[in-house]
């Protein structure tokens, strides 16, 4: 199907997806080349990205076994989807310890067990829900139940979304990955019915080649997390949080190396076709 986007009305430009009118009950995804880390949107463009997010979340959404809001994949980076109000809170699942989990581990053990290591498999997958906003951050059940959702909510997006991280990580293992964690979003119909909304792919989650996997070193990913690394290597992830701490403006991002960009578009891919078996 050919798309006139110019004919459209833009809704909203994230980090990542546009969304456009798409009549009075649907919308319109538009998945871009855009890459961001830290909630930040680098100058560099992924090759491919936008393409292998769309199939991801359309594969994802044709096998997972809650209702969710996709109607129709359209072209290689393009979705129609039902309109519905999003739930203002991150439903993050972790089943490693990784990642800011680990940093935040590291000042407070959050209830967990002593001593765990960077990229050590919990004990049981662990909801770690968050504010949706521009700095996404950690968010209690007493925060969330006074001021996003009911309890009877939060316990149902807290049980779907520890299944929905089982059910991925059965079929991520089946391609010799683990799952790591993954950040699930949903939304609700005109009736209150929530379904599973946005996307699921490798900007939504941690994937890590089995065979390559060592408790306590930083991981190969199949993700983004390539990205997240090297700013870090570079000192632009301890700049960003100086400017944070002080309220300066957010540094200027650097541009990321060629061979950096071809190493994620390469396995953006090649872990679409290992989970789902299918080419683009």
């Amino acid at each position: 199907m050919d798309v006139d986007l110019n004919s459209l009305k833009l809704v909203a430009k994230g980090k990542v997806k546009d969304i456009y009118e798409w009549g009075s009950k649907e919308l319109l995804f538009v998945f871009s080349d855009r890459v961001s880390a830290y909630d930040v949107i680098l100058p560099s463009l992924i090759p491919r990205k936008g393409e292998v997010l769309s199939a991801f979340a359309s594969y994802f959404f044709s096998t997972l076994s809650l209702p969710n809001h996709m109607v129709q994949r359209v072209d290689r980076n393009k979705m129609i989807v039902k309109k519905l109000q999003m739930i203002r809170m991150e439903c993050i699942v972790r089943g490693y310890m990784y990642g800011s989990l680990f940093e935040r581990y590291k000042v407070n053990p959050m209830g967990l067990p002593s001593g765990l290591k960077r990229a050590e498999i919990l004990g049981e997958p662990m909801f770690d829900p968050t504010t949706k906003s521009d700095k996404d951050v950690p968010i209690t059940k007493a925060e969330a139940v006074k001021t996003v959702v009911t309890n009877e909510e939060y316990e149902f997006l807290r049980e779907e979304s520890l299944g929905l991280y089982r059910e991925l990580s059965q079929q991520s293992e089946k391609a010799d990955f683990i799952m790591a964690d993954v950040k699930i979003e949903f939304g609700k119909d005109d009736d209150g019915r929530i379904f599973l909304a946005d996307s699921i792919g490798p900007d939504e989650f941690r994937l890590w080649p089995r065979a390559k996997y060592q408790i306590g070193s930083l991981q190969e990913s199949f993700d983004k997390q390539p990205v997240r690394d090297w700013l870090s290597s570079i000192g632009y992830k301890t700049k960003l949080d100086n400017a944070l701490k002080i309220g300066s403006p957010v540094p200027e991002p650097p541009t990321l190396p060629q061979e950096l960009i071809a190493l994620v578009s390469g396995r953006y891919v090649e872990a679409y076709q290992r989970i789902t078996g299918l080419t683009l």
